[in-house]
């Protein structure tokens, strides 16, 4: 193996005829990294504004200690034992019988020394500008300055505190896999590779946010997914010209196709496994630095509909929940508006015992229907969002505690009818089925829209509001799909996963508009009972083996 002084003097013969290194083309000379370390410290300092958890670690190495280094981080975003181990300790004890001054200038070689040699990092990089120092600490990293040099190294070393991995808050289900995603954009990667081994999974890095800088990953499987869908979320990430990105929601806003619509149409899910099912499917996933929430792309109608459990639980089974919760979505949607049609313009097809019941019920109520069932709607309401922002452990009380309050006082009162009471009830049970809260949402905006409908045109009017409804979700568009596939247009053969499952090995094929390749997913035969007359003998057997004859 090549000793370091002859590596130290074979270098220096190749450089002998290099003056100074060149700033590449790209940087700017201006905002060069200054020859001199303490001139750089203080233009750190003052640009930072010399805030207490930057800290500057100075060393000087070398036989004769006549080189100085500064070691640049942020306390509370390294790993500090990190540092210790593979930057400060090489630094300062893997050259020190080095005579540095000797051997290194002119000209200089000491980055390359530093590089090949002494730091062990695995990630390592060299920078020629402040906003590269900038960037690179305040990400995490730790960015190393020599003096007589005009560039750096940053070295990576994250390490601040995260979340652990936990089961998911929002998408719990009986049987599944509990892991859910967190904060920290390399263990959602990570956890989504867990699942996918294929060197196919391709992940790409952006940066979006002036001034947050924030990590930006999308994720697809480059032999499944629509080329012409992954450019789309490309371009569209990088149109994207904001100071800060905080949440996924503001990537969502800023790509979704229509914004005058309020449906959903980018899904997204802390769930690694619905992640991997998607990119099975040729989606797109987006992973936001700071939230545990992944985005999906395109995101379909029945989408929404479908939960992660589906495909854990036997075909019948999960048809079966999913029928349900289409018929929960219904009930949410247009329960209070039926009512109020009925019992305000269509009295005569009501039953005469159930006309009678219900017009004894609201003899003494003072509100028409409509402001009858707005009261309880609203009531309702902000009941649930009191629920959602007081604390956990008192939440779910002072939700169920104040509807009951409410509810029965209202009765009593004379306000409000019994029935309207049980309508309101069996609503917002029915929009909790639905298995995305982003959907229920749009469905309890709408719920409004059909009240105010049925209040002026009766059955009418909820027909015609549910044409118009039919007409906007065909017109809706997730990065080109169309929002109601396979129903409008309808595919027969993407059928056999929408309202009810097919089994497993039934669904052969991916869905045709979202890949246009590789198309083939699944080539399972379909399962066979055993013969038993194979397994069976002829006769029974003697206690000694012999064979009895019947």
């Amino acid at each position: 193996m090549k000793k370091l002084s002859d590596w130290l003097n074979e270098t220096k013969q190749k450089n002998a005829q290099k003056e100074n290194e060149k700033v590449p083309d790209n940087q700017n000379p201006k905002n060069q990294i200054h020859t001199d370390l303490k001139t750089s410290i203080k233009k750190i300092r003052q640009d930072i504004g010399h805030s207490p958890d930057v800290m500057i670690r100075e060393v000087t190495i070398g036989k004769e200690n006549l080189t100085k280094i500064a070691v640049i981080f942020i306390d509370g975003l390294v790993d500090k034992a990190f540092i210790h181990e593979f930057i400060l300790n090489p630094l300062m004890l893997s050259i020190r019988e080095v005579d540095l001054n000797e051997h290194v200038r002119p000209p200089s070689i000491l980055s390359e020394l530093l590089q090949k040699y002494s730091l062990t990092a695995g990630e390592l990089s060299v920078i020629y500008d402040y906003e590269e120092v900038y960037k690179a600490v305040l990400s995490g990293d730790s960015v190393v300055i020599i003096d007589g040099e005009s560039k750096g190294f940053t070295v990576g070393t994250r390490g601040w505190e995260s979340r652990s991995i936990e089961e998911p808050s929002t998408e719990q289900v009986v049987r599944g896999p509990k892991e859910g995603f967190t904060e920290t954009v390399r263990t959602n990667t990570a956890l989504i590779r867990r699942r996918i081994r294929d060197k196919n999974l391709f992940f790409e890095y952006f940066e979006i946010g002036k001034r947050s800088k924030t990590d930006v990953t999308i994720a697809y499987m480059k032999d499944i997914a629509n080329d012409k869908i992954v450019q789309e979320v490309r371009e569209r990430l990088q149109r994207i010209d904001l100071d800060v990105i905080l949440e996924g929601g503001y990537i969502e806003e800023l790509i979704q196709d229509e914004t005058y619509t309020p449906f959903p149409t980018v899904y997204n899910t802390e769930r690694p496994d619905v992640v991997a099912a998607g990119l099975m499917e040729g989606r797109i996933a987006i992973i936001v630095d700071g939230t545990p929430f992944v985005l999906l792309v395109p995101a379909l109608f029945i989408h929404f509909m479908q939960s992660s459990e589906d495909y854990y639980q036997r075909s019948d089974i999960s048809s079966l929940i999913r029928i349900l919760r289409f018929i929960s979505f219904l009930l949410a949607l247009l329960v209070p508006s039926a009512y109020i049609a009925v019992t305000t313009f269509h009295q005569e097809m009501l039953p005469t015992p159930l006309l009678v019941s219900l017009s004894a019920q609201r003899e003494g109520v003072p509100f028409p229907a409509l402001v009858e069932a707005l009261i309880m709607e609203l009531t309702f309401e902000i009941l649930r969002e009191a629920g959602l922002r007081m604390p956990r452990a008192i939440g779910s009380a002072i939700s169920i505690v104040g509807a009951l309050v409410i509810g029965q006082a209202a009765v009593e009162a004379g306000l409000i009818s019994a029935t309207m009471v049980i309508v309101v009830s069996l609503t917002a049970v029915s929009s909790f089925v639905i298995p995305k809260f982003n959907m229920s949402i749009s469905t309890r905006m709408l719920r409004f829209g059909f009240m105010i409908l049925a209040a002026t045109f009766g059955l009418f009017g909820i027909i015609l509001g549910l044409l118009g409804l039919i007409l906007h979700l065909t017109s809706l568009r997730s990065f080109g799909i169309p929002y109601m596939k396979p129903f409008a247009p309808t595919i027969l053969g993407d059928m056999k996963d929408t309202v009810y499952r097919s089994p497993i090995w039934k669904m052969k094929t991916r869905p045709r508009l979202l890949n246009q390749k590789n198309n083939v997913r699944n080539q399972t035969p379909a399962p066979e009972p055993k013969d038993s007359s194979r397994h069976s003998t002829s006769g029974d057997n003697n206690e000694d083996g012999s064979q009895s004859k019947n």
